[in-house]
């Protein structure tokens, strides 16, 4: 049975044939693994989502949460996933064993959980806690560790990220939390925070919030901003739980999607007993955050590629099944029988739209993810530094790029389905709530832009920018000699050239003084750099798929160059109709995709200014 979650067959060719995952046994760091068990975790996984993960993505939408008495009630039928989620260890499958985790490589993790995080209302209550005791495994104390991180990786109590306050969204500096140092060397908080996924919930007996505040007498801004860890209930010398702490749940907000995820207003501090420890040092709040927040934002491209993927499928497989028109050459023919949609022409290009973006966004963010791996395992520090700029320059790619298009996705998908798309009996109308937030939070995708353009181009003076284009030209290079992709790869070498010109573009224009043009054009530019990196992913997939799609032609006795046998041959075999789709998905992207690239440039290069121009009272 094919499903409707992620194609499984792609998962496979993007960590097998592509990334050739394997390697990463050949490393001490996994020495004690093998390709088997990263299959054997897979296809569990792939169980666990289409038996239970899956089913409640529509009962969680229509349960919703509930605030009875101070207390947040979850979807019913969150408790079962949350329970076989977490006896089955998939909280703690990439954590470190020397933190009571299993230790999978972070790219066999992602692609664990790609299965899970369609259900994203589901899975905002096991993650958070996941990324919440990673911040304490670096930056707490042993007592820390034994007194929170324990238990929260292992599932039993919860864990949050509460920034967000009402004067302080993306403008994070402005946070007025206060902390009142005790004589103990504990603190009491006092203040407000929204926007706080799943900030209560009835899934853990404890819940664990690392809050952002300010220290009384602390300077303004973010350098004084610090970050403490505040329990639910107070937890006792011999690990038992004490008291309830001193905040209350002001509401659960009502939002357009995700009505399974308790995004909840907190309010610390109403009696001025809300207790809270210190987390790492002084007036380093923002910098400890922002490891839990660079986990969230590939998480957000993973949330994102899980969503266009779900989507995809869901369209692909409503248009071989609904009868509508007849076909092309029997239009003039009202006696013609009608024909599945997935005949027409305009069908089949939002499909190839979907398919070939949905499978960039799988290799960009195994890649991004794999870079980590590549980080962690390799013995020399340069090829580290080179991995870990690689994953820098490529963060506000994953997130704001596969957001933004996964948005996208959905709306294509309904498209598909017609006016039944947008009816609650169908999920895509579902699909598309549920991911709108994803371009919101974790640092909304303007922000994300300008820091691609403001910070991640110069990181180290660009060297980690020009490795990821040495990483482009060498697959260009590659697929340079195979006649078949010749003129996909100088489409694709073009598109880079032009992606370096514009890098030092935008230098030349902040030397001359001219900063508001990088600035007022970093999302484009964003966007413009997402469609080159996909098309790089995507013709690196197309090389390697053309060379298995030969091997099989060659075995079969058939021309590779012959596209009639070949597209006979894709009735028969299975794979060699994957590999000729995957070419398929590059030449469409690279022929009608990338092409946008170029009225980019020309927007940019024009220097117009009118979003900066224009007086606030002509809007």
């Amino acid at each position: 049975m094919v499903s409707l979650i992620l194609d499984g067959r792609d998962q496979r060719f993007v960590l097998q044939e592509v990334l050739n995952t394997e390697d990463l046994c050949r490393m001490t760091a996994w020495s004690d693994f093998s390709p088997d068990m990263f299959d054997m975790v897979l296809k569990e996984a792939e169980r666990l989502a289409t038996d239970v993960i899956f089913p409640a993505l529509i009962t969680g939408d229509r349960e919703g949460c509930r605030l009875e008495n101070g207390q947040v009630f979850t979807p019913p039928s969150f408790r079962r996933c949350f329970d076989l989620y977490r006896d089955g260890g998939w909280i703690n499958m990439g954590v470190s064993p020397d933190a009571g985790g299993q230790g999978f490589p972070l790219v066999i993790t992602m692609a664990a959980k790609e299965w899970f995080i369609h259900n994203f209302a589901f899975l905002c209550y096991p993650e958070p806690a996941q990324s919440a005791a990673h911040l304490i495994e670096v930056y707490g104390t042993e007592i820390q560790k034994r007194k929170y991180m324990d238990k929260m990786y292992a599932g039993v109590w919860g864990g949050t990220m509460a920034l967000t306050e009402p004067s302080a969204g993306s403008d994070v500096g402005n946070v007025r939390t206060k902390a009142v140092r005790q004589a103990d060397g504990t603190f009491r908080l006092q203040g407000t925070k929204i926007f706080i996924t799943s900030g209560d919930h009835d899934l853990t007996e404890n819940i664990v919030h690392p809050v952002l505040a300010r220290i009384e007498g602390d300077p303004a801004g973010t350098g004084g901003i610090s970050i403490f860890l505040v329990p639910k209930y107070l937890v006792n010398e011999d690990g038992s739980l004490g008291r309830r702490n001193d905040y209350a749940i002001g509401g659960i907000e009502h939002k357009m999607g995700l009505h399974g995820s308790s995004t909840c207003v907190m309010n610390f501090g109403d009696n001025g007993e809300c207790y809270a420890e210190l987390l790492g040092e002084e007036r380093q709040g923002m910098k400890i955050m922002f490891q839990m927040m660079n986990e969230a934002r590939i998480g957000v491209g993973l949330q994102s590629l899980a969503s266009a993927s779900i989507a995809y499928l869901h369209a692909l497989n409503y248009a071989k099944e609904r009868l509508q028109g007849s076909s092309l050459l029997e239009m003039k023919n009202p006696e013609a029988p009608r024909v599945p949609i997935i005949q027409h022409a305009d069908v089949r290009r939002m499909l190839l739209w979907m398919k070939a973006h949905v499978e960039g966004m799988r290799a960009l963010m195994y890649y991004a993810s794999y870079c980590v791996d590549r980080e962690h395992g390799m013995a020399s520090e340069a090829n580290r530094d080179k991995y870990r700029g690689l994953l820098e320059v490529l963060t506000p790619i994953c997130k704001a790029y596969c957001s933004d298009v996964a948005f996208r996705a959905t709306e294509m998908a309904i498209q598909t389905y017609g006016g039944y798309g947008y009816c609650a009996e169908y999920p895509v109308e579902q699909f598309m709530r549920d991911i709108k937030i994803a371009s919101i939070y974790e640092g909304a995708n303007g922000i994300q832009a300008l820091d691609l353009v403001g910070r991640k181009l110069g990181l180290k003076k660009g060297m980690y920018f020009m490795s990821l284009l040495g990483e482009m030209n060498a697959t260009v290079a590659t697929c340079q000699r195979n006649v078949a992709l010749k003129d996909l790869a100088e489409n694709v070498q073009q598109a880079v050239n032009t992606l370096t010109e514009m890098a030092m573009y935008f230098a030349g224009s902040a030397k001359a003084g001219k900063f508001l043009v990088p600035v007022g054009n970093a999302y484009p530019f964003l966007m413009m750099m997402g469609k080159v990196v996909t098309a790089w992913l995507l013709l690196w997939e197309a090389g390697v798929a053309r060379e298995k799609l030969e091997g099989i032609a060659a075995g079969k006795g058939i021309d590779p160059a012959d596209a009639g046998k070949l597209s006979a041959l894709a009735k028969e075999d299975a794979d060699a109709a994957f590999y000729i789709g995957k070419i398929a998905a590059a030449r469409y992207f690279i022929k009608h995709v990338l092409p946008e690239v170029g009225a980019a440039v020309a927007a940019i290069k024009s220097e117009d200014l009118s979003m900066v121009d224009i007086p606030e009272e002509s809007f």
